[in-house]
């Protein structure tokens, strides 16, 4: 049977576990603890969504929401909002950035939508600083991880027209910051290295973002697959009665060619 549990039910649950007679571990709670655990969801949801695992998906959204669900409450303690005020500021945010579906504006298609809401964005930033200068960069989570933060970044310029015309212009860009990483290499100087290498991660970044696939994810993929290959080295080198350090790197690179070969994708 399905449940007929509402979101104000999960809402008097968060309220039940801070009541004085309460959870002693909910009450403890504060902004900054559960600073961790929000992150934590977030990626178990990324996992999840990697992973196309539906069920898995269903509960770590739960979890999510359930975070999303204490912080709010922790606000009503404070005075400042409650999770009814949460719901109804992202609902009216939508509504009023999509003016094509909720109004009478018409839009010719993806990138028209895109345009259309930096320039609704940047309008309600305007107001509310009373006046004051607004980025198209701005609303981006400083504590994004550096290389989604990355692609945001160049996906926000990009909606205002600052590009490359082509996709062969990253490619020479990124021909040209390869060199001047080697250049960095050879000098041996570190802040120059982490600079060079900082500018090539990002360009690659927008080559990504070009293509319209997701840097990090392609990333995370690159991780997994790496895993998986040393896995099998490790294994290939106890058959042989080795500890890992002693195979040595000719056997090392032998086995992780047959790994590649086996797992080739």
């Amino acid at each position: 049977m399905a449940s007929s549990r509402t979101f104000d039910d999960l809402i008097a649950i968060m309220d039940r576990l801070r009541e004085p007679d309460g959870c002693p571990w909910d009450r403890e709670q504060t902004y900054a603890t559960l600073r961790g655990y929000l992150v934590e969801e977030c990626y178990e949801v990324v996992d999840a969504l990697d992973r196309a695992d539906l069920p898995g998906l269903r509960e770590e959204l739960g979890d999510l929401l359930f975070q999303i669900v204490f912080l709010s409450r922790l606000g009503k303690e404070d005075g400042a909002f409650t999770a009814a005020d949460v719901v109804e500021g992202i609902a009216a945010k939508m509504v009023r950035r999509h003016p094509h579906v909720f109004g009478t504006d018409t839009v010719s298609g993806t990138s028209e939508v895109l345009t259309r809401w930096e320039e609704i964005k940047k309008a309600e930033k305007q107001e509310t600083a009373a006046g004051a200068s607004a980025s198209v960069l701005d609303g981006i989570p400083h504590a994004l991880p550096a290389l989604v933060k990355a692609q945001r970044l160049g996906t926000k310029a990009a909606r205002v027209g600052f590009d490359w015309s082509d996709d062969e212009g990253v490619l020479s860009k990124l021909d040209e910051e390869c060199g001047e990483l080697r250049e960095a290499v050879r000098s041996g100087r570190s802040e120059s290295i982490a600079e060079e290498l900082g500018d090539t991660l990002f360009t690659l970044a927008m080559l990504a973002r070009r293509l319209d696939l997701d840097a990090d994810a392609a990333l995370a993929r690159a991780n997994d697959k790496f895993r998986r290959r040393f896995v099998r080295v490790e294994d290939e080198v106890r058959k042989r009665g080795l500890q890992l350090q002693d195979a040595g790197p000719d056997l090392m690179n032998q086995l992780w060619e047959e790994a590649k070969s086996a797992l080739r994708e």
